[in-house]
């Protein structure tokens, strides 16, 4: 963002550097909330494609390649908020947030093979908790944050727990590797508890429609668009002045 000592707001000019789901949502709220206009706001990308992480891309000759996706669940207050704005590319009467509920209301996830153990689905594995990890879990929980320091999750649990199959559930939903921060771990575990009576078979996490770029960074970028927000793609910010 841009702004001369001394003048209004409204006649600011806003630049976005990366054109990610956080530089569209900044947008976004800039125009609904701010009341801003479109025309006065820029992304910078440097790639020839929106979205940041949320790039699916694509063909059936050559293969699809999605680098990653968020877990939805119910609580995303902030996102439904957002793209209860956008309206889908297939029904301009609906919005994306009531295209995702309404999906979901039809198709529950419940996965059937949570796990493949030796070639062989485990529908609902156990979690294999021994009593001192879940000991440990509930005293970490409690713990506060500056007390961690820079403890890595390997430092604090025991050799068995690693060995678990929750570990092995929760790790690779979170892409935890067992040298990461600890307090990192404690934050996701506070922040997503409310899931564990699912969590063996996924219950309670929440699909798009279609791929993430599809169901969300189009809808979010062509309205970017039709409000007159001006994309820069293939565009490298080299040098930044404050």
């Amino acid at each position: 963002m841009s702004i001369e000592i001394g003048s209004p707001v409204d006649s600011a000019q806003f630049y976005f550097v990366g054109g990610g789901i956080a530089s569209l949502a900044a947008a976004a709220f800039l125009i609904r909330d701010g009341k801003i206009s479109g025309e006065r706001i820029q992304v910078f990308e440097q790639s020839d494609r929106l979205g940041g992480s949320l790039d699916g891309c694509g063909s059936p000759e050559d293969g699809y390649v999605i680098r990653g996706g968020r877990m939805f669940e119910e609580h995303f207050v902030c996102t439904y908020d957002l793209f209860d704005s956008i309206p889908t590319l297939t029904d301009p009467t609906q919005s994306v947030s009531e295209e995702i509920h309404d999906f979901n209301r039809k198709v529950v996830t419940s996965s059937k093979s949570r796990l493949v153990e030796d070639g062989r689905k485990v529908e609902a594995p156990h979690f294999g908790l021994s009593y001192r990890d879940k000991c440990d879990l509930i005293r970490l929980s409690l713990k506060s944050e500056d007390s961690m320091g820079a403890l890595k999750i390997e430092d604090y649990f025991s050799n068995e727990f690693f060995r678990s199959n929750f570990w092995l559930m929760w790790s690779t939903m979170f892409s935890f590797q067992s040298w990461h921060s600890l307090a990192e771990f404690r934050r996701y575990m506070r922040r997503f508890v409310h899931l564990l009576p699912g969590f063996n078979r996924l219950e309670g996490i929440l699909r798009t429609v279609l791929n993430q770029y599809d169901s969300l960074i189009l809808p979010l970028s062509r309205w970017l668009e039709d409000h007159g927000v001006c994309f820069q793609m293939e565009t490298q910010v080299v040098g930044l002045d404050f």
